[in-house]
């Protein structure tokens, strides 16, 4: 089953558009947790298992094990989540792009050493960078397309050609990279009114939001412009708001009670009856 169609089984069976974003800081762990390494997948572990069940997907940034050398937490993670949850997508947000030798590289990393569902990564040295990914047919490719943080403006917005760079972004990847239906888009919360536009030039392929909880995208806003007809097409990723909805003993109950709500509201605006 493909990456594609994987999520949009889940989107039907756990009913929901939520990601589970897997940012693990070990500074603001619950204190029962000890500061090291070998606590991040204990920590995973217990989120995964309190809102499986919740989510369309679980998103883990490689940065916060790379950066503390905790590569075989991340791999220990994704296994976990194969074992026990197979029907839920695992996207590895790395935000790779380089020349194609080295993009060779980084696609073997995501799809055979981490064995992730799909991966993020960064389209601006073009489509030899993107290449390497996308001949994984049956993995997502997902690409920045208009981001969530305050700069992203400062690229993304340059007029060329009389329309703005993330515009055609979308327009290539929808129209000449999509050739095995295993693109999607980041798209961030934050901005509601690109993502209206965006939706209008790539039709139904799937976008990976982020920006809702810590960063404030509005979910209602975001909703109405992204969603499809039939109220999916969304993956909305929410990291810290959820990891760390409590410090305390109850960090797993309290990260499901904060998926809910998240889940819940989105489900006001969606498409459904």
């Amino acid at each position: 089953m493909s990456f594609i169609e994987n999520l949009k089984n889940c989107w039907q069976q756990n009913n929901s558009l939520v990601c589970v974003g897997l940012d693990p800081d070990l500074l603001r762990l619950p204190s029962h947790f000890e500061k090291t390494a070998d606590s991040i997948f204990e920590f995973n572990k217990d989120i995964i298992d309190a809102t499986h069940d919740l989510v369309c997907a679980y998103k883990p940034q490689i940065a916060y094990f790379s950066a503390i050398s905790a590569e075989r937490q991340l791999e220990k993670t994704i296994d976990y989540i194969k074992s026990n949850y197979p029907q839920i997508p695992i996207i590895l947000d790395a935000k790779r792009g380089d020349i194609g030798s080295t993009a060779e590289m980084y696609a073997t990393e995501a799809f055979s050493r981490y064995n992730a569902d799909a991966v993020t990564i960064n389209p601006y040295m073009g489509y030899d960078s993107a290449e390497p990914f996308l001949r994984y047919k049956d993995r997502g490719v997902i690409l920045l397309c208009r981001t969530s943080n305050s700069g992203a403006g400062d690229i993304q917005d340059l007029i060329v050609n009389g329309i703005p760079i993330y515009e055609h972004v979308a327009k290539l990847i929808s129209e000449k990279w999509n050739a095995n239906n295993n693109c999607l888009l980041v798209v961030g919360a934050t901005w509601p009114n690109q993502m209206t536009r965006i939706r209008s030039i790539v039709g139904d392929m799937p976008f990976l939001v982020p920006g809702v909880g810590a960063q404030g995208g509005d979910v209602e806003e975001l909703v109405k412009a992204g969603q499809t007809k039939n109220g999916t097409g969304l993956i909305i990723n929410s990291s810290r708001a959820i990891l760390y909805a409590s410090s305390g003993a109850d960090f797993a109950a309290a990260a499901r009670a904060e998926t809910i709500a998240l889940r819940d509201t989105i489900d006001r605006f969606r498409n459904i009856s």
